[in-house]
């Protein structure tokens, strides 16, 4: 079985109380995202982690403050989560050569995850199983890139104390969502355990 980790918006400017658009907790989870990061890679699973990368006056700023402007340091994610020779991919067509990265920065400027025009390529090419979910925010990006992962027909899991939420109803409502859908809720023991 083969398995990817997606490691959503993991970002400065969401998981630190100085951040932009600060997800209220999230830097609670950051040892578990960089266990989940490390666990991975020595486990020879690929971990795409997904990031804003806004432009200065990104449309999305009308209802969101502005937050994850590419090249800001809040754009940045935490360090314990690169893993080495990570490799960047940008929302523009074209190739490039996934071999023995262990982590692929995967950029977007909309909240969904298969914005990126290269998403579906990637996924397509490495035809995976099972997609281990998690990061900011619940209800928000973690749920378009969860519901869009379980329409590949794979396995897809979220881990559920590794994540952090926003509006705790909509958290709910996605939840409730997320399972009749095919969805399942783990937890990081579990993960670790069974990867």
């Amino acid at each position: 079985m083969r398995t990817i980790f997606f490691d959503i918006d993991t970002q400065l400017d969401f998981l630190y109380p100085a951040g932009a658009l600060y997800v209220p907790g999230a830097e609670l989870i950051e040892p578990t995202l960089v266990r989940l990061n490390h666990h991975a890679a020595a486990n020879g699973i690929l971990v795409i982690s997904t990031m804003d990368a806004h432009t200065e006056n990104d449309p999305e700023f009308k209802a969101w403050p502005a937050h994850c402007v590419a090249g800001t340091l809040g754009q940045r994610k935490p360090a314990g989560t690169l893993l080495p020779n990570a490799i960047v991919i940008s929302n523009n067509p074209g190739k490039q050569d996934l071999q023995g990265a262990p982590q692929i920065l995967l950029e977007k400027q909309t909240f969904s995850c298969f914005s990126n025009c290269r998403l579906q390529p990637i996924l397509d090419n490495l035809k995976a199983d099972r997609y281990v979910v998690y990061g900011v925010v619940t209800e928000i990006c973690v749920r378009l890139a969860a519901l869009g992962l379980l329409e590949t027909g794979a396995k897809v899991e979220l881990v559920t104390d590794a994540v952090k939420h926003l509006d705790q109803a909509k958290q709910q409502d996605f939840l409730k969502e997320f399972g009749p859908r095919g969805g399942q809720l783990t937890t990081i023991a579990s993960i670790v355990g069974h990867t």
